[in-house]
């Protein structure tokens, strides 16, 4: 299987680098899993300047051949581990094309971009700082695919 992950701005927390390259390489062993960093809006002060400079590259990006984007977004669908590993070898099964999982920055993702990408996953109803969601994210992606391949790892 074949996966993209993208995210924007730079994780800046050391021990998140660390658990980020963790996973990284657990994944190896599952899937081919390119990762891609988008440039992070600074010095902007509204919500909405934000979004709109991030929105151009990402709305670029979207028309790469060959991706089912899905983006992390407090509005998406929420699974349990179980769910999530099903639904993303159904996935890989059902589209000839590359999942790409999105990560938004601080502010999440302007409309324009909403309404684009109709695959929408939630981890949580909780917030978790955009960083912080890289890792949880790379150990559920793990995870499901220690449950497709009944490693143990996941319990029930």
């Amino acid at each position: 299987m074949e996966l993209e992950v993208w995210w924007i701005g730079k994780t800046k927390d050391i021990y998140l680098q660390d658990g980020i390259s963790v996973y990284q390489k657990k994944l190896a062993h599952y899937a081919s899993t390119t990762f891609r960093e988008f440039k992070e809006a600074k010095g902007l002060k509204s919500i909405d300047s934000i979004r709109q400079f991030e929105e151009p590259a990402l709305l670029k990006a979207l028309q790469t051949p060959g991706i089912l984007p899905v983006l992390l977004d407090e509005i998406g669908t929420q699974y349990t581990s179980g769910d999530f590993a099903t639904w993303l070898q159904k996935q890989s099964i059902t589209h000839n094309r590359k999942v790409c999982f999105i990560i938004g920055s601080s502010y999440g993702f302007s409309s324009t971009i909403r309404k684009l990408v109709p695959n929408k996953l939630s981890l949580s109803k909780m917030t978790y700082t955009h960083q912080m969601t890289r890792l949880i994210f790379l150990e559920q992606l793990f995870r499901a695919f220690t449950i497709i391949n009944k490693i143990p790892y996941h319990n029930e």
